[in-house]
């Protein structure tokens, strides 16, 4: 099994709507007495810091998995780091409203606001009690193939995160 790296040491985090340093600034159109700045071409807006980190985050958890060889660690580490590949998709899109009276998680939430994951959202929330009970040690559940095959989910998954997010 190889690991996927995910290279995000040269992505740019300035944004690209705002003139860069020595550039003249937006067009101006005049419009009778009033100026108001033409919008520039708007690309998308720039991935926040947090996103990038958190992808970074993702992909040292799978390689952690990657040298865990205990499927009760593995499996726990997989499933943490395709969490923070969601959660960098939601701190990017607009987080849905919350309803009264009841809660979410990270799986709920992203296929909402991600629909084209929601598949992946599915998959995943499906996993969450074999990871809890993972964490709690018991091993009948959780067998070598079990976390292998989580893990190479994760790995899919984060690096399809990593091309949904205009990641410069």
């Amino acid at each position: 099994m190889t690991a996927t790296t995910l290279d995000l040491t040269n992505f740019q985090l300035t944004n690209p709507a705002l003139p860069a340093p020595g550039r003249a600034t937006p067009p101006v159109q005049r419009s009778g007495r009033s100026r108001r700045a033409v919008p520039p071409q708007l690309a998308a807006p720039p991935t926040a810091r947090s996103a990038i980190g958190l992808l970074r985050q993702a992909a040292d958890g799978l390689a952690e998995a990657h040298r865990e060889p205990d499927p009760l660690q593995r499996y726990p580490l997989a499933y943490l780091a395709a969490l923070r590949a969601a959660a960098a998709v939601l701190a990017v899109r607009t987080m849905p409203r919350p309803r009264r009276g009841s809660t979410r998680n990270a799986w709920q939430l992203l296929s909402v606001v991600a629909p084209e994951l929601a598949e992946w959202a599915a998959y995943f929330a499906s996993c969450s009690d074999t990871r809890a009970a993972a964490e709690a040690g018991i091993a009948r559940l959780v067998g070598q193939r079990d976390a292998d095959d989580l893990l190479r989910q994760a790995e899919q998954f984060v690096a399809l995160v990593g091309e949904v997010l205009p990641l410069r």
